[in-house]
């Protein structure tokens, strides 16, 4: 047997103790079961989730033995993620009628209104259907979503965007670093992204991958590892 296989057996065999220990619900340091006479509330490693442990001092102790399993259960579960095909796009569904929204969305602003107000994407038909009862009721123009007047000047607008930006509202925080970026303010931009990726924005990942393999440096200095990273959260 080479020397890959013999690796490659020893991790299975690894993981399948692991797993059994995870079913048995011990701590895979020092053997403690859950709930027993210590009262051990065990928790899962976080990368893996193979195995239990009762603190983080065992967890620190069982790492040397525990790693490369680790490392291969993380991987893929990370594959997984990254392969799976998803339930529908990462602009997600109308609020209101809840149809999901096409890609297509962002470059059709005919079809589908994002509101400054809530940062909602309201698809037409909605915003149509809102439009005609406040003709019916004569009420003054709001948003379909939230009901906020609708801004009268593009300042009024610029500044209901920023409270949505105060307020760490993600979708806001892309926007304003895409017009920050615009007028040449690259590192405010940048700023604004990395805020709304850590709040799950899956452009905002894009936008900083794109920054982090620029030639030119612009936004970030190139760092081709980070550039993958937030290519793949943008792909999941």
């Amino acid at each position: 047997m080479s020397a890959a296989a013999e690796e490659a057996d020893e991790i299975s065999t690894m993981v399948a103790n692991e797993s059994t220990t995870t079913t048995d619900e011990k701590c895979a340091s020092c053997g403690i079961p859950a709930g027993g006479e210590e009262n051990a509330k065990l928790k899962n490693c976080t990368a893996c989730r193979l195995v239990k442990y009762c603190g983080v001092v065992c967890q620190r102790n069982h790492r040397p033995q525990h790693k490369r399993a680790c490392k291969k259960r993380a991987a893929e579960l990370n594959d997984e993620l990254l392969f799976k095909q998803p339930e529908s796009t990462h602009l997600g569904d109308c609020p209101i009628c809840l149809l999901p929204i096409p890609l297509h969305a962002a470059k059709d602003p005919g079809r589908y209104n994002k509101l400054m107000c809530c940062s909602k994407l309201v698809c037409f038909g909605c915003s149509h259907a809102n439009l005609l009862r406040e003709e019916e009721a004569r009420l003054r123009p709001a948003c379909p979503f939230c009901r906020t007047k609708l801004p009268e000047t593009k300042e009024e607008g610029f500044l209901y965007e920023m409270k949505r930006v105060q307020a760490n509202d993600p979708v806001a925080l892309l926007h304003a670093g895409i017009r920050r970026f615009d007028a040449g303010d690259y590192s405010t931009a940048f700023g604004y992204w990395e805020k709304a990726a850590e709040l799950g924005d899956v452009e905002s990942h894009f936008r900083l991958s794109v920054a982090y393999s620029d030639d030119e440096g612009r936004c970030a200095e190139k760092d081709m590892k980070k550039f993958i990273h937030h290519s793949e959260q943008a792909a999941i």
